[in-house]
């Protein structure tokens, strides 16, 4: 006589229409007192067995068992969907367009249980022949946490991303700052442009261009107070960016800094022409509040940025608009305060970084301390013949 199955070990039957075996495994029931009912199928019995081998010994794991065909593609779709609330709507898309263009059309169709670490392995190191090093830093990321994401909700067991190295790749675009005489090509040569403002205190402040253009008037100060004691030079306050929320990048990047008379003098030019900008936009014109707008008062688009940039650098002696951004801007208000004999931690404080390690590993080739400790020290044991 057959022994009867026990409860939950499954069954095993010809599906006549399928023309597949199918193995079924009841695994108890849902919050809603459906019972949970899961199926592997096969063209052989022993194909359909180890399918079914496959759902139990995942539910004695602990697992809740993941569809059979629940793949990269659908842990990555997954994790860009809920995964990444509060996140800047730039960010959000930047790893959404990493994920689509990288990750699901090499990955995508392998069955997340299936993924193995030599697959991510030979993936990245795929990659690394024709993608810089901070992608292929992105890229694991988001593949990192996907794969996290579907770990914690019981869809794989490990996560074998996090076994996996980034590789290095492709030397991405050089960081470069204007020379002196670069610098003071730009400013002239935009002197008559809209941008003008904008290239000035970018160059001569060192903020972000994000933090420009969530500048407000009303953070702005052209006067200061030189009756107080001690005096208030005058100064804007960058405590605002385009990020989420308005937040600035860290914490230290709140900052309040004095402006040059070069800056006050823009500024002043850009109020000007401001207001005949709103007089001629007439009631098209929405007001926000900022120092930088368009030509009706919205925000700035960084596309507009860039192109407005360009066209107002185009007389520059020796210096090719194409080749800069306006981010290169800061880059180059670190190389001349450092050429300057400004020590590393009063540029850390200005351009708004945590440490000066981390301006350090961002301005590796802007920064060139001048080391003097140790000539004062030997002129002072060994003086000179000038000195005697």
């Amino acid at each position: 006589m057959t022994k009867r199955r026990s409860r939950g070990d499954g069954g095993l039957h010809w599906d006549e229409k399928r023309q597949r075996w199918i193995a079924t495994a009841s695994l108890g029931h849902d919050p809603s007192g459906k019972r949970i009912v899961k199926r592997g199928s096969g063209v052989t019995k022993t194909e359909a067995k180890n399918k079914l081998k496959e759902v139990l010994r995942d539910y004695e794991d602990g697992l809740a068992i993941a569809p059979t065909d629940y793949t990269v593609k659908h842990a990555v779709n997954d994790w860009l969907t809920y995964g990444l609330s509060g996140r800047d709507a730039r960010t959000v898309d930047l790893y959404r367009q990493q994920c689509e263009s990288h990750i699901i059309p090499a990955l995508g169709a392998r069955k997340l249980r299936d993924l193995s670490a030599e697959d991510v392995d030979k993936w990245l190191a795929d990659k690394a022949n024709t993608l810089s090093t901070r992608t292929l830093q992105i890229l694991h990321s988001c593949l990192n946490r996907s794969i996290k994401r579907a770990m914690a909700r019981d869809k794989v067991k490990r996560n074998v991303v996090d076994l996996c190295t980034v590789p290095k790749g492709q030397q991405g675009r050089p960081s470069k700052a204007l020379t002196l005489a670069q610098a003071e090509a730009v400013l002239k040569a935009a002197e008559d442009a809209r941008m003008h403002a904008y290239i000035v205190l970018s160059l001569l402040t060192g903020a972000r261009t994000e933090e420009l253009r969530a500048l407000t008037w009303d953070h702005v100060d052209m006067e200061g107070s030189p009756g107080a004691s001690p005096a208030v030079p005058p100064y804007m306050a960058v405590w605002r960016s385009v990020r989420a929320g308005g937040k600035t990048k860290t914490r230290k990047s709140r900052r309040t800094l004095a402006l040059p008379k070069r800056c006050v003098e823009a500024l002043q030019g850009q109020w000007s022409q401001q207001q005949r900008e709103r007089e001629t936009a007439g009631k098209r014109w929405q007001e926000h509040g900022l120092v930088f707008a368009s030509k009706v008062g919205t925000p700035l688009d960084p596309s507009h940025v860039r192109r407005d940039f360009r066209n107002a650098i185009k007389a520059a002696e020796g210096v090719d608009p194409k080749e800069w951004t306006p981010r290169e801007l800061r880059h180059s208000f670190v190389s001349l305060l450092s050429d300057s004999g400004i020590p590393l931690e009063e540029i850390s404080r200005l351009v708004g970084h945590s440490s000066t390690a981390v301006t350090e590993a961002v301005y590796l080739q802007q920064i060139r301390p001048v080391l003097q400790g140790g000539a004062v020290a030997m002129d002072r044991i060994f003086p000179g013949d000038a000195d005697a």
